[in-house]
């Protein structure tokens, strides 16, 4: 469907056509979104005597019904929220329950998926069929944090040692959420665009004047793995800085923040004071609600840190991606070059959209 290629200094970008077309883009990003490791939550959802959680999976995408539960020993399952006899939503609150069963007709399963008992089935043939269970979706729990995948395409295990290569020193069982310092935005663009953007420092300099004095652009790197990337930005003078330990890869150097991309749509923003998760989440062609969802664990660090602007950088963000949402609609645009030094992140992104897509 489209081909990028491989080589950054002949590649050329996707087409303004995947961004525009309005006719294929359930179907694009459905099969991008289905196959592909996502965030939910962290452990502590389950709060007391709560036990299974509902959810609907990108709610007006995928509207998948799933269901997050718990048993007594700990063990966290992500499992199919419908009744396999008629297709009926089976858990509708989150709650404490023993097992699970179905209002419709009785059906009742374990806190494992397993089936267990349907009434007035006795005379049935060929019944109960390993069918009859839940399905379970792949589940990876990263310390604290939930990521799920409907149908698997790549490891987790990757990404995992992608992450733990440089900020594995931090205590991040110790990051709490805060909710005070997260929040919900509206962006008029196509959510592609909003990744696009975030996958280069190239625009720092133009679009972000108070990052520009907190981060060293000269210096700034972007680190390649299969289905992630790493940008890394470092401080200038007076911005709060990593206490990096003598085995650490970066060890000397003045780190401000490495921001972790996680293949397509997420993003693990780590700053001295902790973690801002960030969570594209397409809504249709030309809408994209980002949440930006904080973990702190040195509070006394946010405000001398790159991160401490979050705000700020998000709405200059937002005004040139939205920008761009306009300029391609325009038939003088199709494609554009990538700069070989500073859209290795872009040119990665586009090259693993087109390889899901083919």
């Amino acid at each position: 469907m489209y081909k990028v290629n491989p080589d950054i200094t002949e590649a050329t970008t996707l087409p303004a056509s995947f961004y525009r077309d309005k006719s294929s883009f359930h179907k694009v990003t459905d099969l991008i979104l289905s196959t592909s490791w996502q965030f939910i939550d962290d452990e502590t959802i389950f709060q007391e005597n709560i036990n299974t959680i509902p959810f609907i999976f990108y709610d007006n995408m995928l509207n998948e019904p799933l269901l997050l539960t718990k048993n007594s020993s700990g063990k966290i399952k992500c499992l199919s929220n419908v009744c396999t006899h008629r297709g009926n939503v089976l858990i509708n609150q989150p709650g404490n329950h023993k097992k699970l069963l179905c209002r419709y007709h009785g059906r009742r399963f374990n806190l494992e998926g397993k089936f267990e008992y349907m009434p007035e089935f006795e005379t049935a043939r060929d019944f109960p069929r390993t069918c009859e269970d839940l399905a379970a979706i792949p589940i990876q729990l990263w310390h604290q944090f939930i990521f799920i995948n409907l149908n698997p395409t790549f490891d987790f295990t990757s990404i995992a040692r992608a992450l733990e290569e440089r900020i594995g020193f931090l205590p991040i069982a110790s990051f709490k959420r805060n909710d005070e310092r997260s929040k919900d935005y509206t962006v008029k663009a196509h959510w592609a665009l909003y990744c696009d953007n975030y996958l280069e420092g190239f625009h720092i300099p133009f679009v972000h004047p108070e990052l520009n004095q907190a981060v060293e652009f000269s210096t700034y790197e972007t680190i390649l793995y299969d289905y992630c990337n790493l940008q890394i930005g470092y401080a200038k003078d007076n911005v709060e800085i990593f206490d990096l330990p003598q085995d650490h890869p970066d060890f000397g150097k003045s780190v401000a923040a490495y921001y972790y991309w996680i293949f397509p749509n997420m993003m693990l923003n780590f700053y001295p004071w902790g973690l801002s998760v960030n969570i594209v989440q397409p809504i249709d062609h030309e809408t994209t609600k980002v949440s930006f969802i904080s973990y702190v664990y040195d509070e006394s660090k946010v405000d001398t840190s790159a991160g401490a602007i979050l705000d700020t950088v998000e709405m200059e963000d937002e005004e040139v991606v939205q920008s761009v949402q306009k300029g391609i609609q325009s038939r003088y645009y199709t494609t554009g070059r990538f700069s070989p030094t500073r859209e290795q992140g872009v040119h990665h992104f586009h090259r693993l959209v087109s390889e899901f897509l083919t």
